[in-house]
C-alpha cells in the first residue's frame, strides 16, 4: 500500500489540476494558478543546476528573456508561428548557456553566482539598446484570431491554463527522469563531493555544462508562454535580476533538489505575490519580499531542507 501512495497522490493532484478552472470560473483565480505554475516550471528548471548539480545561477532570466523575444521579434518582423519562435529561443537559450557555461564552470562556489549576475545583466542591457527588439520601449504583441495556432486566446485563460500545466508537466516528467538517470547521480555526487565525483571518472564540466543547458531550455520555453500570455515584453519584465533570485527563492523554499520542491515553494509564493498587489497596491510595494524573508528565515532554522522535507521520509527519520 506505501508503494502505492505516491502514485495515488499524483492522480489526485492530476486531477485537481483538471477540474479546478471549471470549479473556479473567474479571471483572477485562474490567473493566479498560471502564475503558480509557470514559475513552478521555471523553478523545476531553475532546480536541475542549482539544486541537483549544486551550481547557484542569478542568470536564468536571462533564458526567460531570450525565449520571450525570439517568438516575439519572429511573430512581429517576420509573421512566423510562436510555436516555431519557441523551438527557435530553445536552441538560442541552449547555444547561450553552452557559451556562459563553458568558460564559467572554471569558476567554482560564489564566483560562478557571480558571473551569471553579470551575464544577466548585459544581456538585459543588450536588449535594453536593441532597437529592432524595441529597446527600451519593449514588444507589443499583434492581436490575432485566438486558435492554438496562433497561441492567443482573449475571451477566456482557460486554454492558456492548459497550456500552462503540459508545460509544467513535460518539465515535471524531464526533471523525474533526470533524477532517475545516470544524469541524476552524477549532478548529486558533483554537488555532494566533486572531488570524489572527479576521481571516480565523472567529467564534472560537461555534466555541469548539460544541467545549465536543461535549465535555460525550461526556462526558455516559459518565457514564450509568458510573451503569448501578457502579449507584452519589456527587458525589466523578463530579463530582471530580481527574477532570477524570485526563482532561487521558490525553490529554497519548496525544497533544493527534490522534485515537487519548487512546486510547493511557488504554491506559496505566487499567490502571496499576486493578493499583495491586488489587495494592498502600491501601498504594499515590497511587503511580499518581507514576508518571504520572514518564511526564509524561519524555514533555515526549522526545516533547513525546505517545506518539502517535512514530508520526506528523510525529514521523518530525523526527528
Amino acid at each position: 500500500m506505501k508503494n502505492k501512495l505516491p502514485v495515488i497522490a499524483f492522480l489526485l493532484f492530476f486531477c485537481c489540476l483538471i477540474f479546478f478552472p471549471l470549479v473556479f470560473k473567474t479571471p483572477f483565480p485562474r490567473h493566479v494558478l498560471i502564475m503558480v505554475f509557470l514559475y513552478a516550471t521555471m523553478g523545476i528548471g531553475w532546480n536541475i543546476i542549482g539544486g541537483y548539480a549544486g551550481q547557484v545561477s542569478f542568470g536564468n532570466a536571462a533564458f526567460f528573456g531570450v525565449g520571450a523575444y525570439s517568438s516575439a521579434i519572429l511573430l512581429v518582423h517576420f509573421g512566423i508561428s510562436p510555436w516555431v519562435g519557441m523551438l527557435v529561443g530553445v536552441l538560442l537559450s541552449a547555444l547561450l548557456a553552452v557559451i556562459v557555461g563553458y568558460p564559467c564552470f572554471r569558476l567554482q562556489g560564489h564566483y560562478f553566482a557571480i558571473a551569471t549576475i553579470a551575464v544577466g545583466e548585459i544581456v538585459m542591457v543588450a536588449f535594453l539598446n536593441w532597437n529592432f527588439a524595441g529597446a527600451a520601449v519593449g514588444i507589443y504583441l499583434p492581436i490575432l484570431e485566438q486558435s492554438l495556432k496562433n497561441f492567443e486566446f482573449h475571451t477566456s485563460k482557460l486554454p492558456y491554463y492548459y497550456i500552462i500545466v503540459c508545460i509544467f508537466l513535460f518539465a515535471l516528467a524531464v526533471c523525474y527522469f533526470m533524477e532517475k538517470s545516470r544524469w541524476g547521480y552524477y549532478f548529486r555526487a558533483i554537488k555532494n563531493d566533486p572531488d570524489g565525483a572527479c576521481s571516480l571518472g565523472i567529467n564534472i564540466r560537461k555534466y555541469k555544462l548539460y544541467a545549465f543547458i536543461l535549465s535555460a531550455v525550461i526556462t526558455s520555453i516559459c518565457g514564450t508562454f509568458y510573451a503569448q500570455y501578457i502579449l507584452y515584453i519589456h527587458p525589466s519584465s523578463t530579463m530582471d535580476l530580481m527574477m532570477s533570485i524570485q526563482i532561487c527563492i521558490i525553490v529554497l523554499i519548496g525544497g533544493l533538489g527534490k522534485l515537487f520542491g519548487p512546486v510547493l515553494g511557488a504554491i506559496i509564493f505566487v499567490p502571496l505575490t499576486e493578493l499583495t498587489r491586488v489587495y494592498l497596491g502600491s501601498q504594499g510595494q515590497g511587503m511580499d519580499f518581507i514576508i518571504y524573508a520572514l518564511i526564509i528565515m524561519v524555514i533555515a532554522i526549522m526545516r533547513p531542507q525546505g517545506l518539502w522535507g517535512v514530508f520526506s521520509r528523510e525529514a521523518r527519520g530525523t526527528r
